[in-house]
């Protein structure tokens, strides 16, 4: 008989706030809720540390983050703008459940970020539970990137983002209709590669953030399995990895 392959993900869509330590405290709070609720990793949004700061990989707030994870031996990820060696990057850093940073993606598709470099590797990671993959954001629309994490076997693709509209892509209900075409994105790069997707946004109040959409979910190849919108709040989800073999055993490669 097959193993079953059956994990719980969070993630976490939290209200920002403009201090740094605030952001800290609730990360670290949360990354409490994902352990109680029995996941094996948790994924807070893009820019999680502070809207506009830059971050060196050794702060203190990172140690602090990390040191959190291994208190409650879970995975996470968070991403900012972080210093790599001599450069700063849009930074998706994946700390394992020793605390260590098991890894580190670099956003490749750029989208109103300024003072950092490009990153232009695809990364998919071997941890205890699964095959994940991770992109940032804007990568959500580049189909093609999501291919190749699944040749390299990602089953689990997770995208931190701070997601916002263009006001004069619409003339009336803005939030409403980017909900439904990042719904839609989450939705299509799921079923395209049959694997899972989990996408985190930010709650943030003010006049400098109405453009931001806030809507999290998590998505299997069929449907979205979890989603919230509009609050802060965190998603647990139950995923059997063995629907992919599935999937992939009833569509055409």
């Amino acid at each position: 008989m097959k193993k079953k392959r059956i994990v719980k993900i969070s993630i976490a869509q939290i209200r920002y706030s403009l201090d740094s330590r605030e952001n800290v405290n609730k990360i670290k709070k949360y990354i409490g809720y994902a352990k109680r609720g029995g996941s094996e990793i948790v994924c807070f949004p893009e820019a999680c540390l502070h809207q506009t700061q830059k971050f060196d990989v050794e702060h203190e707030f990172i140690k602090e983050i990390r040191e959190e994870c291994k208190k409650n031996e879970i995975w996470a990820i968070i991403t900012d703008d972080i210093k790599i060696k001599k450069d700063y990057y849009n930074s998706a850093l994946l700390i394992d459940r020793k605390g260590k940073i098991a890894g580190v993606y670099r956003k490749i598709n750029a989208y109103g970020d300024e003072g950092v470099k490009k990153g232009n590797k695809v990364f998919v990671y071997k941890t205890d539970f699964a095959k994940i993959g991770i992109v940032i954001c804007w990568d959500l629309r580049f189909p093609e990137l999501f291919k190749k994490m699944k040749v390299r076997g990602a089953e689990i693709v997770f995208c931190p983002a701070r997601w916002c509209y263009e006001f004069k892509a619409y003339d009336s209900k803005r939030k409403i209709r980017e909900r439904r075409i990042l719904r839609a994105l989450v939705r299509a790069r799921a079923y395209e590669n049959l694997f899972f997707v989990a996408l985190t946004n930010p709650v943030i109040k003010g006049k400098y953030f109405r453009d931001l959409v806030s809507y999290s979910a998590i998505s299997s190849p069929h449907k979205i399995l979890k989603h919230i919108q509009s609050k802060e709040g965190i998603l647990t989800a139950k995923i059997n990895l063995n629907e992919i073999k599935k999937a992939e055993r009833i569509y055409p490669a």
